[in-house]
């Protein structure tokens, strides 16, 4: 993957099928579209995943990215969701135990439902956008900086770079992740999806979407934190007594660190809300919650080794690029 160090990018936020407000930013960030490619003159747009579900224009969200990388004007990261929509059309091995990577659930039907109606009438645009899928990379490492959907682990990334230089992976990577406890499970889970702590005691959350989680997202950056309220990180809060808990020795030992002097890391997939603002001068998210009528956000990054908190851009999404749900 060829990542030009001295151009200047714009990363964008999951956009879940915002087309149109997608459209509004590129236009505030410059880019103009000319035959049927949106383009900047010196600028590249870097996508960090979840293009796919929820909102009301799927297909013309992805039609858009896809024909800006295509025309070397973008490049995309894979989504949890973008995995997901991959894992639901493709059979499992048979030492997995189940019919396919992605089961067919009614809950995993529910999280996928709009794109899966939109396309119901373009299969083979449903088929050309699945082959896309798998030419999006798990990570992106730019040496100045780099990009992935939830959390950057190198434990994880530095062995799947060598079998994967640039995190293009394939469909027997795909198919191995729905093995439990494989390489490939572990890669996409945490890449991903981030790190799901479950709640102590067997104890379960009712987010705001009304489903019932086991699990909450954490933060891999937390420096000496101490309880479940240091490393929480996503919308729906921990009960209190959960919050004020000290954090168990085995939870301790699933974090992973990014450390302050690592290259400036862009992610998404956190669902964060209010204005956009850096976590720290190396580490940013950007997902602002788009579909569920927050902002689609974009950084504008030049050649600055710090991130600076006065270089975000976004745009209000307007309530008929409303979701249907909220989930993981």
């Amino acid at each position: 993957m060829l990542i030009d160090p001295l151009r200047s990018y714009d990363l964008i936020g999951d956009v879940h099928g915002c087309g149109h407000s997608l459209e509004i930013l590129l236009e505030r960030l410059g880019y103009r579209r000319q035959g049927g490619v949106w383009r900047h003159p010196w600028r590249m747009a870097l996508f960090v995943g979840d293009i796919v579900d929820r909102g009301p224009r799927i297909r013309e969200a992805l039609h858009l990215v896809h024909d800006m990388v295509e025309a070397g004007q973008a490049l995309c990261a894979m989504g949890n969701h973008e995995y997901n929509l991959l894992g639901w059309s493709t059979e499992a091995p048979p030492e997995s135990g189940q019919r396919y990577v992605r089961e067919h659930t009614v809950r995993n039907e529910r999280l996928i439902h709009e794109t899966l109606t939109q396309f119901a009438d373009h299969p083979g645009d449903w088929r050309a956008f699945l082959d896309w899928f798998y030419e999006l990379p798990l990570f992106i490492d730019a040496g100045r900086f780099r990009v992935v959907h939830a959390c950057w682990d190198s434990s994880l990334i530095e062995p799947l770079r060598r079998e994967y230089p640039d995190g293009v992976i394939d469909e027997p990577f795909l198919k191995a992740s729905a093995v439990p406890d494989t390489f490939a499970h572990q890669v996409f889970e945490r890449l991903l999806r981030g790190i799901n702590m479950r709640l102590p005691h067997g104890m379960t959350l009712t987010g705001r979407d009304g489903l019932a989680r086991e699990t909450f997202r954490s933060k891999f950056w937390a420096d000496a934190p101490q309880t479940y309220a240091d490393i929480v990180f996503q919308p729906d809060a921990l009960p209190e007594p959960v919050a004020q808990m000290p954090i168990s020795s085995v939870h301790r030992a699933e974090l992973p660190f990014y450390d302050a002097d690592q290259p400036p890391l862009f992610v998404g997939h956190y669902w964060r809300q209010g204005q956009p603002s850096l976590i720290r001068s190396n580490l940013v998210c950007l997902d602002y919650s788009a579909v569920m009528f927050g902002k689609l956000v974009a950084y504008r990054l030049d050649q600055e080794t710090r991130l600076d908190p006065d270089k975000f851009a976004w745009v209000e999404v307007e309530r008929p690029e409303a979701p249907h749900e909220y989930g993981n």
